[in-house]
């Protein structure tokens, strides 16, 4: 009678367990689905099917150049911008004429800044430029097609006495105006003269980019800033103590100035980091003498000769 009494009293007990578990694991349940359903998401989840997402930015639609068979006779294209580009514009010039009898490219180079003044101003069809387009460029309704890369090299003049090469901290250094004597990175004694290009350079505004990673130039004694943005007259002022930049394509096979590697690396090398985008710009829509030209410098045919150029 006992025996049977233990084993009522422990099913009893078994029962009573399993319902207190049981309770418990739907308490829980139904509590975890109610917060569930009454917080909103964090931002790492992901949001259910049933809700919408923003739209994504819509970016302005850029035209398609396709190489043309034909221009008329009489077709006239108007480039002015970047001295960067003189050799691209001259050569293209050549070569477009020459496929095209009867077209006319006329180049001119007075700078990034000035070329796109041109173009907004209607004097001309296409901007060369060196730099990318800033937001108050675009938002005018002007467009950059990249037709090229273009190497920045650091030039010295062919007899100055400076035979090492440089770190970027020591043209860091040098073009902010607190490095002023050539003994300071071992070179002999003597005041490093800087010759900068004026504020409407592309080319100035890469360097700047690029190599001062956007601090500002110096206004030290012996920096220097020509007030047209021409290759040809930086080179000559060098001498044996100037240093100055210049696109590669410009310098590469001058006998008066020489480039001087930075961190070992000279703007030959395929690793060379200091380099930018070259563009011609529009004013949207292209008229027809813009459509042809574009098409034509970003066909094979005119990539080769850009790259000749080069």
């Amino acid at each position: 009678m006992a025996q049977k009494n233990e084993t009522a009293v422990l099913v009893l007990s078994l029962l009573v367990t399993a319902g207190i578990l049981g309770g418990g694991y739907w308490w829980f349940s139904h509590k975890s689905n109610l917060n569930a359903n009454n917080q909103s998401p964090t931002p790492n989840e992901t949001l259910s099917s049933s809700e919408s997402l923003p739209s994504p930015t819509s970016l302005p639609d850029v035209p398609k150049f396709n190489a043309p068979t034909t221009v008329p006779s009489g077709t006239t294209v108007r480039i002015d911008g970047s001295t960067s580009m003189v050799l691209i514009n001259q050569a293209l010039k050549k070569s477009f004429e020459s496929q095209f009898p009867g077209t006319s490219v006329v180049t001119d180079a007075d700078g990034s800044d000035n070329g796109i003044k041109d173009l907004l101003a209607g004097n001309v069809d296409l901007a060369a430029i060196s730099r990318p387009l800033n937001p108050q460029e675009q938002a005018q309704g002007l467009i950059a097609i990249p037709v090229a890369k273009d190497a920045i090299a650091i030039v010295v003049g062919n007899n100055n006495p400076f035979r090492r090469g440089l770190t970027k901290d020591d043209l860091v250094g040098i073009f902010e105006g607190k490095i002023t004597d050539w003994s300071a990175v071992g070179g002999q004694p003597g005041t490093i003269r800087v010759i900068n290009r004026p504020p409407v350079s592309g080319t100035r505004q890469a360097f700047q980019e690029l190599f001062l990673e956007g601090k500002q130039f110096g206004t030290t004694f012996n920096i220097t800033e020509m007030q047209r943005d021409a290759t040809t007259p930086i080179l000559q002022a060098l001498g044996r103590d100037g240093i100055s930049y210049a696109t590669y394509a410009q310098v590469a096979n001058q006998q008066t100035v020489r480039t001087v590697a930075v961190n070992g690396k000279t703007p030959e090398a395929d690793d060379y980091p200091y380099q930018r985008q070259l563009y011609y710009v529009y004013k949207n829509p292209p008229n027809p003498s813009v459509q042809a030209f574009l098409g034509y410098a970003i066909s094979p045919l005119g990539q080769q000769t850009i790259s000749i150029a080069k």
